[in-house]
């Protein structure tokens, strides 16, 4: 009985960039997933362990990042993934075809009072909106809300002036991507409330916020968010808020040979920073119930 190798590919899955365009001061944004696979003669690497014709999937991950920096942006996903096919088959010999699968998530400005904002953006899609009513004989309870309202800032954040231990190793910085999910709930008074009416001010004002505070924490941001809310809605007791620090890291590319003035990033899915705090009205109706078939929040 014989035994050979059958088809076989292999390459760097899910490669998360996040391409920031600062050629003017109205930000442009390319958020995309990269799947690279490479098929050729790789025989010698699965029989032998010969790595001589193996490119490491390091590399291609890296040359996802230097083909974005290379190429002033993404462009296109078609033609980015043209690009990167052509690269690793024209460019190696062992190589006779490749896979780039791209997912790209789309981002719109959010607007405000004066229009679109320059360097604040919300993803589309994913968000879902909530409510939980609560009755117990005569008393009813209703907390709305929503998850997954994912936003970014592209610039206007900052962090600093925290305490340094031994084991600190997270530098200062005046200019940093700020991304979170916004995951919110909050408690109205009574219930006599025009609910989408009600709801779509607050996500509006959520999203408002979120864009115009120049943020030196996302607490401080998150508070400002309860805050505008409060303010505008006095039928609204409280807000819960759950949001997570969704990371973005300056990719490295001196090896390459090229900067990066904060234009390519590693977007990181975890370990990631979870802040949750509720902002409420010092005079507002006790709660009774109403949290209590909301788990989940502090």
């Amino acid at each position: 009985m014989g035994i050979r190798l059958g088809d076989n590919q292999y390459g760097k899955a899910e490669v998360r960039l996040v391409h920031i365009d600062r050629g003017t001061d109205v930000h442009r944004i390319k958020d995309i997933s990269v799947t690279s696979q490479l098929r050729g003669d790789f025989e010698a690497v699965h029989v032998e362990g010969d790595n001589a014709n193996c490119i490491p999937t390091d590399t291609q991950k890296n040359t996802v990042y230097a083909f974005a920096k290379e190429n002033n942006g993404v462009g296109a996903v078609e033609d980015f993934a043209l690009l990167l096919a052509r690269h690793f088959v024209d460019e190696h010999d062992c190589v006779q075809g490749a896979r780039q699968e791209i997912e790209e998530y789309g981002w719109d400005r959010i607007a405000t009072a004066d229009g679109p904002h320059d360097h604040s953006f919300v993803r589309r899609g994913g968000e879902t909106r909530t409510t939980v009513v609560t009755k117990d004989g005569d008393q009813e309870w209703v907390v709305s809300g929503l998850d997954g309202l994912t936003v970014l800032k592209s610039t206007g954040s900052e962090f600093h002036g925290y305490p340094k231990t031994k084991y600190t190793t997270l530098k200062e910085t005046t200019d940093r991507i700020l991304a979170t999910d916004v995951t919110a709930r909050w408690r109205y008074i009574g219930t006599d409330v025009d609910w989408d009416k009600a709801y779509a001010s607050v996500r509006a004002i959520l999203l408002e916020t979120f864009a115009t505070t120049h943020s030196l924490a996302l607490q401080q941001t998150l508070y400002a968010m309860g805050t505008a809310v409060l303010e505008a809605h006095p039928e609204i007791a409280e807000v819960k808020f759950s949001m997570p620090n969704n990371h973005h890291f300056l990719v490295d590319l001196s090896p390459f040979g090229l900067d990066n003035p904060n234009e390519v990033f590693f977007a990181a899915d975890r370990p990631y920073g979870k802040i949750e705090a509720t902002v409420e009205r010092d005079d507002a109706p006790d709660a009774g119930r109403a949290w209590e078939t909301v788990p989940g929040f502090v």
